[in-house]
């Protein structure tokens, strides 16, 4: 396969994956469904991605996901709340997100700033943000809720969505390596996949960024994002997350269009997204928010609930339009 082009390459694991799945599928009498499908379970590859994602979130389009960005933790350069500061603050915001109709909240340590990366990161950053998110699950116990651990500590990650009941946990480095501000991030799809099979919190969807922002991807320069996003579904990622260059950037609409034809599993927007640029996003399964929802759109700053107010106004009428 050394001469495969890249996009043709996954196109083929692809076709292997399905072989195999028709191949153990078939051994069951009665199963059989024509196309490209699981034959276990009835439904396209990716389209289990799909029904899960609508199923938990209530919609396949414009799904709106706002960031609880947790104050510094314990033992952070920056630290200074107590936990149950870090506590009331988080729950007040997630309130808000609540109130304004959000689809979902997503709570995140960006405030642990220079941050340490993977194994590095403490238990009592795990502790911390278990703690953080079990009340917030208990504030919007109809919301779906994720988190996402800086950075890369992705199993840490899956243990608190585990211990504090939430729907999904966000993932950096599932495929390929990339340099990030904080060093090399290497591929975990492997390890990590078989750990949440461990722990037995099947039921965390992971979704993956790819590509991702505050990062080199010098190394993997002849790997178009498409392909990442092929290598990502591969590799059995929940849903794949694209980027800006950084923070509060707005995602380049053709490489969103790139990943949406690409692949059959979720897309998600991660950064940048605003009332001004939503209709380029509407047709993305999900919209992570940080930024924009803060006071003066700055993520250090807290949650402007008019702003928060005046976005979903916006989405709610924007969704009219595509019925």
């Amino acid at each position: 396969m050394g001469r495969v082009g890249g996009r043709r390459k996954w196109q083929l694991l692809g076709v292997c994956l399905w072989v195999l799945k028709r191949s153990i599928c078939d051994s069951h009498p009665g199963d059989q469904e024509r196309g490209r499908v699981c034959l276990c379970h009835h439904l396209p590859l990716g389209g289990r991605d799909m029904q899960r994602f609508q199923k938990v979130f209530g919609r396949l389009q414009a799904a709106a996901i706002g960031m609880v960005h947790v104050g510094a933790l314990p033992g952070t350069p920056r630290s200074s709340a107590t936990v149950g500061q870090l506590i009331d603050k988080a729950c007040r915001e997630a309130e808000i997100y609540k109130k304004a109709g959000l689809d979902g909240v997503m709570v995140e340590n960006m405030h642990d700033v220079p941050f340490l990366l993977g194994d590095d990161v403490g238990h009592e950053v795990t502790a911390t943000m278990t703690a953080v998110c079990q009340e917030v699950r208990r504030t919007c116990r109809q919301l779906p809720c994720g988190v996402q651990v800086l950075s890369a500590a992705n199993k840490q990650a899956l243990a608190v969505a585990l211990a504090a009941g939430l729907e999904f946990a966000r993932v950096e480095g599932f495929v390929f390596s990339h340099i990030a501000d904080e060093g090399i991030v290497n591929g975990c799809a492997g390890d990590l996949l078989r750990y949440r099979r461990l722990i037995g919190a099947d039921n965390v969807m992971v979704f993956t960024d790819i590509k991702k922002k505050h990062s080199s991807h010098a190394i993997t320069t002849d790997v178009s994002i498409a392909d990442t996003a092929h290598a990502a579904e591969f590799f059995l990622s929940d849903g794949v997350i694209v980027t800006g260059t950084e923070t509060g950037r707005p995602v380049d609409s053709n490489e969103l269009k790139e990943v949406r034809e690409a692949v059959d599993i979720p897309v998600l927007v991660g950064s940048g997204v605003s009332t001004e640029n939503l209709p380029t996003y509407l047709r993305a399964n999900g919209l992570i928010v940080g930024s924009y929802f803060k006071k003066n759109g700055q993520w250090q700053n807290e949650v402007d609930q008019d702003r928060v107010r005046a976005f979903m106004d916006r989405l709610c009428t924007l969704r009219q339009k595509l019925r």
